[in-house]
């Protein structure tokens, strides 16, 4: 018999399993249900016992029990003295499915609204640009002259790859039309690169922390995911490079404002990095969804500019620049590497929506504008928020971010993912720390975005730090030492 699922994982897989309305031990019943349903927890499956798991979603005992009872009553679990709580066997067992480096689930709730909530999980721009409605009618007045073209370009409109080719080159990576792939986002760029580089058990080279969107991939994908952590200036290099000696299928990084901790890799580091590839001739994908994120100073140099570098896979997109409904991303790389990444991608979708690149194509030929408001935005609502913390929660450390869109958060105490239930019961839904950490290590840690107004991040903290005053009147163990992650 089996080991039963850890509190922890549990609570990962739950997800905001408190958002709505009734009693908490209903909710919780509602949750465990699906889970059950859909075949997240397997028939036979283990659950943690009543109290430790209240410990860990920081509800009362009773709540646990409660729903427990009412799933056996439905004889969806089996309960037992001596034996534990298990979900009840179907009547058609099916192999457990290969472990997850990461669960989707808690990813795709992020864009679950609830009502009444501050959403604090998904860091993106909450409304488009003024310069985007200009290049939707520049895009608008030129359809007209778009003939004999029946508007499918699997690799993307010409145009559109040639802006883009152009700005690698300017910025010291010389790049060709044919180069170039359009994606539909940076995610679909990331899904197209799993899919095609990574397979069942293959070992995955990421940082610790890292973008969750990327992990659920990895996890999808069934991969082994192996992590490398970040500090003041990145990630650790000696650490990586170690781990690349190892071949492993595929190196994701985002050395350019981190997405959580906002560091930004050195140019020294950059050229061990980028040396290190060629040499072991590893596929190492540079994540530069939040290069033009900086509050103040150059664009960083792409890791493929660098010496032995040139197999290196750039990804892009405008979407945390721009808007997130732009749905307009690409990959630069090498033509044999883009050639199977292309034939993918045609079996996918046959190419990208063409108004959409054509505004793009607008906006990519003079980024300067949005790019300089967008970094005076960031550092205001960045500064906010610092200020807000320090204010209510002083005891909560982070190191101040010099771009990106987010503070990577150390609680004094107690766990993000249970602080995180609490929090959302008190209308601001947070992001746990090992959402983004394969394997563990985030439980202390919390994701905290700065992208909305000055007075909804005074509100959202002032929920917060309620929140944290109900958390530290429970008793909650003390949190990990900051150790390697400290950034």
């Amino acid at each position: 018999m089996s080991e039963p699922i850890s509190p922890g994982d549990l609570t990962a897989l739950l997800g905001r399993w408190a958002a709505g309305r009734g009693p908490l031990y209903r909710l919780l019943a509602t949750r465990l249900r699906g889970l059950i349903d859909e075949g997240a927890l397997a028939p036979g499956a283990g659950l943690p016992a009543e109290r430790r798991l209240a410990a860990r979603l920081s509800v009362g005992r009773g709540t646990v029990v409660a729903a427990y009872d009412l799933l056996s009553e439905e004889r969806r679990l089996v309960r037992r003295r001596g034996s534990g709580t298990r979900v009840a066997p179907g009547p058609d067992p099916v192999p457990e499915p290969a472990r997850r480096t990461h669960d989707g689930s808690l990813f795709l709730s992020m864009f679950e609204p609830v009502a009444g909530t501050l959403t604090l999980t998904c860091a993106a721009p909450d409304a488009p640009p003024p310069e985007l409605r200009t290049a939707y009618r520049e895009a608008t007045a030129r359809v007209d002259v778009l003939a004999n073209d029946i508007g499918y370009h699997p690799a993307g409109l010409l145009e559109l790859r040639t802006v883009i080719a152009e700005r690698f080159t300017e910025r010291g990576l010389p790049t060709s039309p044919d180069e170039v792939l359009v994606t539909n986002g940076a995610q679909q760029a990331l899904d197209l690169l799993v899919r095609c580089h990574v397979s069942a058990g293959d070992t995955v080279l990421v940082e610790r922390p890292t973008y969750p969107g990327a992990l659920a991939l990895f996890g999808e994908a069934a991969a082994h995911v192996r992590t490398v952590d970040t500090g003041p200036d990145g990630v650790d290099v000696p650490a990586l490079l170690e781990g690349m000696a190892d071949a492993p299928a595929l190196t994701y990084l985002i050395p350019s404002f981190h997405n959580p901790t906002g560091a930004v890799l050195p140019p020294l580091l950059r050229r061990r990095i980028a040396a290190a590839a060629g040499e072991h001739d590893a596929l190492v994908v540079d994540d530069e969804t939040m290069v033009h994120l900086g509050f103040d100073g150059p664009v960083p140099a792409p890791l493929a500019s660098f010496p032995g570098g040139e197999d290196i896979v750039t990804v892009g997109s405008l979407s945390k620049l721009v808007w997130g409904g732009l749905r307009i991303g690409w990959i630069r790389a090498r033509r044999p590497v883009l050639e199977r990444l292309r034939r993918t991608k045609t079996l996918t979708d046959l190419g990208g929506d063409v108004l959409s690149q054509l505004a793009a194509a607008h906006l990519l030929r003079d980024l300067e504008p949005v790019s300089r408001r967008r970094g005076a935005e960031l550092r205001r609502q960045h500064d906010r928020l610092v200020a807000e913390l320090g204010r209510r929660l002083p005891d909560w450390e982070f190191a101040p971010a010099s771009g990106g869109q987010t503070l990577w958060v150390h609680l004094p105490h107690g766990d993000s993912a249970s602080f995180s239930q609490v929090a959302l019961r008190h209308g601001a839904a947070l992001l746990p720390g090992d959402s983004l950490c394969a394997g563990g290590g985030g439980a202390s840690w919390l994701r905290l975005p700065f992208l909305a107004s000055s007075e909804t991040l005074t509100e959202a903290v002032d929920r917060i730090a309620r929140a944290w005053k109900h958390y530290g009147e429970a008793d909650t163990p003390p949190a990990p030492p900051l150790g390697a992650l400290a950034v």
